[in-house]
C-alpha cells in the first residue's frame, strides 16, 4: 500500500482501490477525452468510444474529421475520464481520470490488428465505420491516474497499478479470440453464471467481449460488466481450467 505524504486527503492506494480502478477501466464503453488544441494550447474535451487492449491500456477509434484527432497527432498528451454516473448525485459515483500519452497504431501492424479486434468485440456497431480511411486507432498509454471512489475516497495510482505486464500478454493475445468465440458459441450457460454469480449482473444475453490475465469483460446489448478471476493467470494454459472451475463454483453457489 502507498500513501501520498503531501496531501492527507489522498487515501492509501490499496488492493480495493486498484480493483475499483481496473473495473472502471475495463468496463468503460465511452469516456471524456481531453486534448490540447494545436494552435491555441487550449484544453478541448470530447466524448469517445473506449475499449481496452489486453494489458488494460485504453483504446479509442477516432476520425481525422474530429478536432481531437489532429490534436493528438500534434501533442500526444491527453487525459481520459471514465465512470458513468447513476441515480442521485453524479459526484457520488466513482470515476477514474487517466493521464496518458497517445500513440496512433499503424494499420497492418500486429498491434493494430489486436487493438481493432478487441475494440470491435466491445463495440460491434463500430464495424460500420472502422474500415474507413479517415479512422485511426490510438492506444492511450497511462502514466498515472486519479481515482475518486465517491465523497472522501480519493487515490493516486501509477501505471503498474493499472496495466498487466509480462510474457502472458503476448501469449494470451494469440489464443484469446478463439477462446472468446468458443465460449460464445458453446458455453453461453457458463457465461450467464459468470454474469449472475460473480458480477451480480441482472438480465440475460451475456457474451464474452474480451479475456485478459486478470479476468473477462462481458456484454449484453449496451450493458457491460467486469468479472475478475480468483487469481491472475500466470500463463495462457490456465485459462480453460479457471473458466471451468468458476462455472462450477457459480452453479454450486446458485
Amino acid at each position: 500500500m502507498r500513501q501520498n505524504q503531501n496531501n492527507d486527503v489522498i487515501r492509501e492506494t490499496d488492493t480495493e482501490a486498484i480493483r475499483l480502478a481496473k473495473t472502471l477501466l475495463r468496463s468503460a464503453r465511452f469516456g471524456a477525452l481531453a486534448v490540447l488544441e494545436p494552435h491555441t494550447g487550449a484544453p478541448l474535451a470530447s466524448r469517445v468510444g473506449v475499449a481496452t487492449d489486453i494489458d488494460g491500456a485504453p483504446l479509442i477509434l477516432v476520425s481525422m474529421l474530429a478536432a481531437h484527432t489532429p490534436a493528438l497527432l500534434a501533442d500526444p498528451r491527453c487525459s481520459l475520464l471514465l465512470g458513468e454516473p447513476g441515480k442521485g448525485d453524479p459526484l457520488a459515483h466513482p470515476r477514474l481520470a487517466l493521464i496518458c500519452q497517445a500513440s496512433r497504431l499503424e494499420p497492418g501492424s500486429q498491434a493494430h490488428a489486436r487493438a481493432e479486434r478487441r475494440y470491435l468485440n466491445r463495440n460491434p456497431k463500430a464495424r460500420l465505420y472502422a474500415g474507413l480511411g479517415d479512422f485511426s486507432i490510438f492506444r492511450l498509454e497511462p502514466q498515472r491516474a486519479s481515482l475518486n471512489g465517491g465523497f472522501g475516497k480519493a487515490y493516486l495510482l501509477e501505471r503498474p497499478d493499472l496495466l498487466t505486464d509480462g510474457p502472458i500478454i503476448e501469449e494470451l493475445a494469440g489464443s484469446e479470440q478463439s477462446a472468446v468465440e468458443h465460449m460464445n458459441a458453446d458455453h453461453l450457460d457458463a457465461i450467464a453464471v459468470y454474469a449472475r454469480h460473480f458480477a451480480k449482473a441482472p438480465g440475460d444475453g451475456w457474451t464474452i467481449a474480451g479475456l485478459d490475465a486478470d479476468g473477462m469483460d462481458l456484454v449484453s446489448g449496451d450493458n457491460v460488466c467486469r468479472v475478475f478471476f480468483p487469481q491472475p493467470l500466470e500463463n495462457a494454459r490456465e485459462l480453460r481450467s479457471v473458466l471451468v472451475e468458476m462455472a462450477k463454483a457459480g452453479r454450486v453457489a446458485s
